[in-house]
This record gives structure tokens, sequence and C-alpha cells, in this order.
């Protein structure tokens, strides 16, 4: 059985959306109990690597960082960002 680049791509996609979504449920769990809390650029990093819609989905289903701008505003810029570049990639040389 061979495994295609676009089989990897999509499991990538699919582990870092998962990670983004555990890191932002678990930074509020944190956040809640007054522990140590997940530093805002490694939730940044993660949105910026490809996860940008586990975040916004973790940011929504847990009701985490949804008060501050960068983030409200930040996470959709990522994915629309990212949406960009795949468009141009997989749609940029049809003629």
């Amino acid at each position: 059985m061979t495994v295609s680049i676009h089989d990897l791509m999509w499991l990538y996609l699919f582990a870092i959306n998962g990670i983004a979504f555990v890191t932002m449920g678990m930074d509020k769990r944190k956040a809640r109990k007054g522990k140590w809390r997940v530093p805002e650029r490694v939730l940044f990093t993660q949105a910026a690597l490809g996860g940008s819609i586990g975040a916004l989905a973790g940011m929504y289903c847990f009701r985490h960082k949804t008060r501050h701008k960068k983030f409200v505003v930040g996470m959709p810029a990522i994915l629309v960002v990212q949406t960009g570049i795949i468009f141009v990639v997989f749609f940029g040389n049809m003629k």
C-alpha cells in the first residue's frame, strides 16, 4: 500500500487541527483552575501551521479567548490567508 502526498497532507491537517482544538480546551481548563497557561504565541503558532480551523472551533466550543480582539480577528485572518494560499497553489495555474 502506498501513501500519496495528498494523503499525508490530509493526515497532517487533521492532526494539527486536532492539536489546536485540544490545546485551546486545555488552556481554558487551566485558566479556570488558575494554573499555568499555554502561551498565546503557541496558540497562534499552531493556527499558523495549519490548525486555524481547529483553533477557531476550540475558541467557540470552549468559549475561550472570544473576548480578546487579537484572537477574534487574528484567528480568522490566519484562516483567510491559508485559504488564499491553498487557492493559489491548487487553482492558480488554471488557464
